[in-house]
Parts: C-alpha cells; sequence; structure tokens
C-alpha cells in the first residue's frame, strides 16, 4: 500500500490507547481525514509531539480502504497554534476554524482554497491580527467556496436587487435576503440592516482589500454575528459548540 503526503491542520484529537491518537485532518491535498497515530502520545517517535489541536504539518500516512482508520506514520511540525498576549479570543476563534472545518466538510474531498484561507487565518490569529473581523471573513469564505454563501445582494427568490438603506427580510431557510413581494408566508425570516448586509459583502470578498481598512462598530458586529450564527445552526441542523464563546471577541 503506497504511502501518501499532505500538508494538513490538525482539528480534532481524540486519546485511542495509552500511547496512541485519533487524529483528523484537514489536509490541502485530500481534504479532511480520520487517522489512528500509533504512539502518537509518546514524547519521543515519529510524530515529535506535533499532533497538537491547530498544528500545521506535513504527514505521511497509508490510505485504508472502506470506512477503516487511516495510519498516519509521520507528522513534521511546520507551525504550532500559539496565539499571542493573554486574551482567549484568538484562541477561541482557533477552536472554532477547527470545528466548522470539521462540520462543514466531507471525508476526502480537497477543499484547497479553504485549505488556505484556514491556514492563512490561524496565522493571522497567531499575529494579534482584529479577531471578530478574520472570524466573520473565515465563516463567509468557507460558506463561499462550499456553496453555502447566502444571497446578499438580491432577493433569493425572485432576484430582484435588494438596496436602500433600512432593514431586510433575511430568510435563515431560503438562505438569503427576501424581496417584499416574497417576504410573505416563509418562515423563520429575521430582520437585518443593509448597513450589516454591506459590512459582510465587504468580508466575504474573496479579491479586495477594503475589509482591512474598514471600522465595524460594536452594534454592527454584534448584528453579523447574531446573522451568521442562526445561519450556520440552519446549515448544520445543530449550534455549533463554539458559539457560546464567539461573544467574547473583541471587535
Amino acid at each position: 500500500m503506497p504511502s501518501e503526503k499532505a500538508s494538513a491542520i490538525v482539528i480534532r484529537v481524540v486519546e485511542f490507547s495509552e500511547t496512541s491518537l485519533v487524529v483528523t485532518l484537514f489536509s490541502r491535498e485530500f481534504g479532511k481525514l480520520s487517522a489512528l497515530a500509533k504512539g502518537g502520545r509518546r514524547l519521543k517517535g515519529p510524530f515529535e509531539s506535533a499532533l497538537d489541536l491547530l498544528a500545521l504539518c506535513r504527514i505521511v500516512f497509508l490510505r485504508k480502504a472502506s470506512d477503516a482508520l487511516d495510519l498516519l506514520t509521520e507528522a513534521k511540525l511546520l507551525r504550532r497554534f500559539r496565539p499571542v498576549g493573554h486574551d482567549l479570543s484568538g484562541l477561541y476563534a482557533g477552536y472554532y476554524v477547527a470545528e466548522l472545518l470539521g462540520a462543514l466538510t466531507d471525508q476526502y474531498d480537497p477543499q484547497p482554497e479553504l485549505f488556505d484561507l484556514a491556514d492563512e487565518t490561524l496565522a493571522a490569529l497567531m499575529a494579534n491580527e482584529p479577531v471578530a473581523k478574520r472570524v466573520v471573513r473565515f465563516e463567509l469564505g468557507a460558506l463561499r467556496l462550499l456553496g453555502h454563501m447566502p444571497s446578499l445582494e438580491t432577493c433569493v427568490e425572485c432576484g430582484k436587487p435588494i438596496g436602500g438603506s433600512g432593514r431586510v427580510a433575511f430568510g435563515q431557510l431560503d438562505g438569503g435576503v427576501l424581496c417584499d413581494r416574497c417576504r410573505g408566508g416563509k418562515k423563520e425570516v429575521a430582520s437585518v440592516s443593509v448597513g450589516a448586509l454591506k459590512t459582510m459583502l465587504q468580508l466575504a470578498d474573496p479579491e479586495g482589500q477594503a475589509w482591512r481598512r474598514m471600522e465595524v462598530d460594536a452594534r454592527g458586529l454584534g448584528e453579523v454575528r447574531g446573522l451568521l450564527n442562526r445561519y450556520l445552526t440552519h446549515l448544520l441542523g445543530r449550534k455549533p459548540k463554539m458559539h457560546p464563546y464567539l461573544g467574547l471577541l473583541g471587535n
């Protein structure tokens, strides 16, 4: 059985025995995979203590057939996730990135752009960049890359452009904003300001750099945070475990 090599982020670690671990990795080349790391709990061995949560590694593994766990044979640490300072918001944000990577992706479905976005986000969190904006940018980028991006500019039902400066209906179940004509009879509809939608559009822009300079007040950030929390909860069918901690993220 030939070995495979990949760059990977460790997104889950579970103790398997006194010496071994079961790890879930999000790799650039193969997508999400789960593997048994024999001897992974030993300080010395083929993994060199590289299998920390959110560590970036270069791995070698044997891919198994059917539902069996892959076998991780090597892991070389490239970067450990260590946000600077004593503020826990960067750490919580990193854990949230790991949770979304695990929840939104399928086994062996390569998403190299999503891997790059996650790697960039984790590096930015370690560099003490504004946490809240980075988290929202990652959420929206992940939704866009995986085909779940909500419609923020045109009615998700009829395609009518949504403009103005007031408030707009957002259909959680429908996947985006709704015009007045299409709003009727819809369930799970939230009211969102046009300003919050514009903030989300800037943060979602994969090419633009204006989001780096934009100022978002606490109220606007809270509105965006609430909308995304509800949208992702509907999408996943459950509330993400890290959502209660996102209120601690600074602006």
